[in-house]
């Protein structure tokens, strides 16, 4: 029987392993590394040769404690639910902006938690990033201001700080809301279901209210029993809608207040064979929302000039910008496909 050996892990090279191979100080292979101009280049060649040989690679959070701007080269993005497309596509317009400053991102998910948030941030602050840009769970921040104190930029997105001034960047959810149920109500509807996320979101509470004040325009009363709220994915978004189907006054068209549940009301109406009967406006945009029969009528948030007004921010900030705080509102844009343009029945 062959006798197992075990695997063993050389450990890491460190730049004191880098000096003593290609015979020179350890301050000359931080002014290497840091790529400092006044190296001798016979020197730096033979620093970059023995950390070839060694497989080293550099220590940017240790090289930032020793750097006299103290930076790291490193920014947080700490978003909803990186897995959701509006999270996802605001991460990488951000990444690719932070990218081209040779900065390197860490991104994270609050889960709508508030201690959630907490543990991320301070997980954060060890990593002595540069800036951070968040859409926060909490609805207190005032636990930000030791850091914002010690110059490090704040800028949220989507959602207002709360507790401290800080630069934000966000839609109008309410404005956006209340042209999606006007726009429904002008095809004949006025029983019109309201599919909401939880009520303790800043975003979702400002939908709702848009919701509301399209009815008052309107002159319509909201109906409580067609409004669900709290409704967090897909499959209970799908459950709430086909619920709603087989009521016997049943909506004539649905509001969805974000892009789960929309694909959510998609699901229950298509099952129930009422795609060409039950109206439909989603906010924000989904992918394929188009190639539906009939596509899916979206209020769309502009995601991408959201996370490009905000990093372009965050930077001036880390650049040195003082000037006072700016809140930036980008408009929102109602895309006609169809679903919401379903006349409601006579």
């Amino acid at each position: 029987m062959n006798e197992v050996v075990p695997k063993t892990i050389a450990p890491r090279a460190t730049m004191k392993d880098v000096a003593a191979l290609a015979g020179v100080s350890l301050k000359t292979v931080s002014r290497v590394i840091n790529e400092e101009t006044s190296v001798n280049p016979e020197m730096v060649e033979r620093v970059r040769a023995a950390a070839a040989t060694l497989r080293y690679k550099p220590n940017f959070g240790a090289s930032a404690l020793r750097r006299r701007d103290g930076r790291s080269s490193q920014i947080a993005v700490l978003l909803e639910d990186l897995s959701n497309p509006f999270s996802a596509l605001m991460y990488r317009t951000v990444e690719e902006i932070a990218l081209a400053r040779g900065v390197t991102v860490l991104g994270g998910s609050f889960d709508e938690d508030p201690e959630r948030e907490r543990n991320l941030v301070a997980t954060m602050v060890r990593h002595r990033v540069d800036g951070f840009l968040l859409a926060p769970a909490s609805h207190d921040h005032a636990y930000l201001i030791e850091e914002q104190q010690a110059g490090v930029p704040l800028v949220f997105v989507d959602r207002p700080p709360r507790g401290l001034h800080a630069d934000s960047v966000m839609s109008n959810p309410l404005t956006g809301a209340k042209e999606a149920v006007i726009h429904l109500a002008s095809f004949g509807h006025r029983r019109i279901g309201y599919l909401g996320d939880l009520s303790t979101i800043y975003t979702a509470q400002e939908r709702y209210r848009g919701y509301v004040d399209a009815h008052d325009e309107l002159g319509l009363a909201v109906d409580p029993s067609i409004v669900n709220k709290g409704i967090r994915t897909i499959e209970s978004a799908e459950k709430a809608t086909a619920t709603l189907l087989k009521k016997k006054n049943r909506p004539t068209a649905f509001f969805a207040g974000q892009n789960l549940l929309t694909i959510g009301a998609v699901r229950a109406i298509r099952a129930a064979g009422l795609q060409d009967q039950v109206a439909l406006v989603g906010y924000d945009d989904f992918l394929l929302a188009d190639m539906l029969d009939p596509g899916v009528t979206v209020v769309a948030q502009n995601v991408t000039k959201i996370a490009t007004e905000a990093a372009e921010l965050l930077f001036r900030r880390i650049d040195g910008d003082l000037s006072d705080e700016v809140a930036l509102s980008i408009p929102t844009t109602l895309i006609v496909r169809g679903s919401g343009e379903i006349p409601a029945a006579r």
